[in-house]
């Protein structure tokens, strides 16, 4: 009897300590030991890395910045070629300008047919085949303009203005009245101009000198259609002396 006492003794103790080591292996498993922590000078140089960067960054961000402002800064004047507006105009629409049909060149001094829509109206030749017509509303550029710092006078036409009358866009037309009181030019005979510091204008019949790198791009709302535009730099008072 003793003996099988102590056999079953026995085995509950073993079973005791088998459940005793196994709940101890999952604590040890479920909460493991703590890393060591990083030294003093691990932390310090990862902290140095972090402000060396941040510097870096900021120094990156203010070259960009002057970059900036330094592409915005305006061309010096004398950076700017003067140009005439059939500079703007390919060689065969200007030679087709030139050189009218005879239902243009034979029409009598203050006829009917002498208005403009008269002449659109009595025009018997397909617009397909005539290259006047098709000179007079030619979206053709001259490529080799693109990029150019020019100098060309011209006439305002005001597009967006704020409360004081300062004029922040414009059409630019060789002729007074053109998109107002007569029809429009050629598209490739306006300049679409934007100048964010505003133009004050005391009269639409003032010309002006416009300084501005010209860009091909086309441009069309209701006013009219143009196929240039214009970073204004400068503008002055027109006079005759180039």
């Amino acid at each position: 009897m003793d003996n099988i006492r102590q056999l079953i003794f026995g085995f509950f103790f073993c079973l005791l300590v088998t459940l005793s080591l196994s709940a101890c292996n999952k604590a040890q498993s479920t909460n493991p030991e703590p890393e060591p922590k990083p030294e003093l000078g691990e932390v310090k140089a990862e902290a140095t890395k972090a402000v060396k960067a941040a510097e870096n960054l900021d120094k990156k961000k203010g070259e960009k910045e002057e970059q900036k402002v330094e592409l915005e800064k305006p061309l010096p004047k004398d950076a700017f070629t003067t140009v005439n507006w059939v500079d703007l105009m390919p060689k065969e629409d200007l030679d087709a300008i030139l050189n009218p049909p005879s239902y243009v060149t034979d029409i009598e001094d203050g006829s009917e047919e002498d208005q403009v829509v008269g002449r659109l109206k009595n025009n018997s030749v397909p617009a397909s085949d005539d290259r006047y017509q098709q000179a007079l509303v030619s979206k053709r550029v001259v490529p080799e303009m693109d990029g150019r710092a020019i100098r060309i006078p011209g006439f305002v036409v005001p597009l967006e203005f704020d409360d004081d009358q300062t004029i922040t866009q414009f059409f630019l037309v060789p002729f007074f009245g053109a998109c107002i009181h007569v029809p429009p030019p050629p598209p490739n005979q306006i300049i679409l101009v934007d100048y964010p510091k505003g133009l004050i204008l005391e009269a639409l019949y003032d010309p002006f000198w416009v300084s501005g790198v010209l860009k091909t791009s086309l441009t069309e709302n209701d006013v009219a259609i143009s196929a240039y535009s214009l970073k204004m730099h400068y503008y002055e008072a027109y006079t005759d002396h180039l």
